[in-house]
């Protein structure tokens, strides 16, 4: 382990924060962004994720946008954002321990715990940057992912 993660945590903090910025610049909801792009090329990102992290997040964003074919959307929660709009950054960290969260308490794989993140109800709470939702500690927003409500 070098630095204060271990590199595969870092990778999917990467692949989290790409596919934010993928949603912000389409113009999509986060689980379309994750849907467009599928298995291999999420895992593609994510197992890849060193050499990505060398080109800009503009030049990544828009090799897959393009490989995956994504167009633009209506959901542009930044815009429609009444106060400080959090960084993709901010939300790859978010999306990351919701993701290792799963993958340890289910056993899924990586990939396949950010598909079930980003395709579940508790992704539509994290995005709403008018509430303060995605500012929650990281237990209580596995803990509502798991029972299927926010408490």
């Amino acid at each position: 382990m070098i630095g204060r993660e271990d590199q595969k945590s870092n990778d999917l903090f990467y692949t989290c924060s790409l596919i934010d910025y993928i949603a912000r610049k389409t113009t999509n909801k986060r689980k379309d962004v994750v849907n467009a792009l599928g298995k291999d090329r999420v895992f593609k990102i994510y197992d890849l994720a060193d050499i990505y992290h060398c080109l800009s997040m503009e030049q990544a964003a828009d090799e897959f946008i393009e490989a995956s074919g994504i167009v633009a959307g209506e959901f542009d929660n930044v815009y429609e954002c009444d106060y400080n709009v959090p960084t993709y950054f901010d939300m790859g960290r978010v999306y990351k321990r919701l993701i290792l969260g799963i993958a340890k308490e289910t056993g899924a794989d990586v990939v396949d715990a950010l598909f079930l993140a980003y395709n579940s109800f508790i992704s539509d709470k994290i995005d709403d940057y008018n509430s303060s939702y995605y500012y929650e500690y990281s237990k209580n927003i596995l803990s509502d992912y798991f029972h299927g409500e926010v408490a």
